[in-house]
């Protein structure tokens, strides 16, 4: 039986559920980068692009992010409607408020590479899924990939790391090879969290 056949109507979500799911999101994803940034790390999507940036010309992470989704915001509300060009534009003025924030609150004294690179990769996934779920993204190519799953059915997780995987070829000038390698660990960690546990039809409220 589909969620289409049950007997119960589909949920919606209201403003309050929206709201939490996007600091609850955002600040899970920042943890994540947080510890990725502490390990010199790098991810893919709009993200990675800003952490290249950042480790390549010592910009503020924050304003870099919020800046490299400003063009895909169009695409969002062709693409996504109003309501999800909103929520994802708000997600990430949280997510670069939130990521210049927590280190100043957060100190980390040590931190193992490949813990930050495998609990990093599953946090940005868990963070990932809440805000999909609610209809919203960090913009960029999380845009592009979930408007991909629900138009084609693509699964977001795989388009994602093929795009990741780009990504970090790129950020090869400015990360050492066992930098790479945990990068390339914790993006397939994170997309793997998003294959496995965000698929189409299983999850129905909106």
């Amino acid at each position: 039986m589909t969620p289409a056949d049950t007997p119960f109507p589909t949920p919606r979500h209201t403003w309050l559920d929206d709201t939490q799911a996007l600091l609850t999101g955002t600040l899970i994803v920042t943890l994540g980068l947080v510890l990725f940034r502490q390990a010199g790390l790098v991810t893919g999507g709009t993200v990675g692009l800003a952490f290249v940036t950042h480790y390549a010309t010592g910009w503020p992470f924050g304003a870099l992010v919020f800046a490299i989704n400003l063009p895909f915001y169009a695409l969002a509300w062709v693409r996504m409607g109003g309501a999800f060009t909103l929520k994802t534009v708000l997600a990430v003025g949280l997510l670069a408020a939130f990521t210049e924030a927590v280190p100043r609150w957060l100190a980390i004294e040590s931190l193992h590479p490949l813990f930050a690179a495998v609990a990093g990769g599953l946090l940005i996934g868990v963070g990932f899924i809440i805000l999909f779920r609610h209809r919203a993204s960090l913009g960029g190519f999380n845009t592009l990939v979930l408007w991909l799953q629900e138009r084609y059915g693509w699964r977001a997780g795989v388009v994602q790391l093929a795009i990741d995987a780009v990504i970090l070829l790129a950020a090869i000038p400015w990360v050492g090879p066992l930098q790479l390698l945990l990068s390339v660990l914790g993006a397939a960690l994170m997309n793997l969290t998003l294959a496995i546990n965000h698929r189409p039809g299983r999850y129905v409220a909106y």
